[in-house]
């Protein structure tokens, strides 16, 4: 399943980047996220993140390791955890004035959760659209 959202606003892509950068944000940008924590690394590649989010009403922990940094261009973090592998892609177009951020996030659901996969599109798609929309405000803010 893959959900992909954008959002456009006015702020330097050199800024944003840096926020997206450290996925410790994603607890101001992701509504489903309660909490983000940097357990090893730099922020570099190979940085770890262990991430606590609510879905279905129900805190899930995933671990997130950064895969791939490109300055002011992209960012690519996988995430996984019992039931899920997550593979997070973060693109950023623009210049110093205007900005554009991809965020394409694919699931691959694992266990007795992958059988319910079909069930779970329109909560993944209201949960896309939250993500979207909490991704403008603060992005907004910076």
């Amino acid at each position: 399943m893959t959900l992909e959202r954008t959002v456009q606003v006015d702020k330097p892509i050199s800024r944003v980047y840096a926020y997206l950068s450290d996925f410790t944000t994603s607890e101001e940008w992701d509504a489903g996220t309660v909490r983000t924590t940097r357990v090893s690394g730099d922020g570099g590649v190979g940085t770890t993140y262990e991430n606590t989010s609510r879905f279905f009403g129900r805190e899930t922990h995933l671990t997130y390791v950064t895969t791939g940094l490109e300055p002011d261009s992209k960012i690519t973090l996988r995430g996984e955890n019992k039931t899920v592998i997550a593979h997070d892609t973060i693109s950023l177009t623009g210049d110093e004035g205007h900005t554009q951020v991809r965020y394409t996030a694919q699931f691959e659901f694992q266990g007795f959760v992958k059988y319910l996969e079909p069930l779970l599109s329109l909560t993944m798609k209201r949960f896309g659209d939250e993500a979207q929309a909490s991704l403008q405000q603060a992005l907004e803010k910076l």
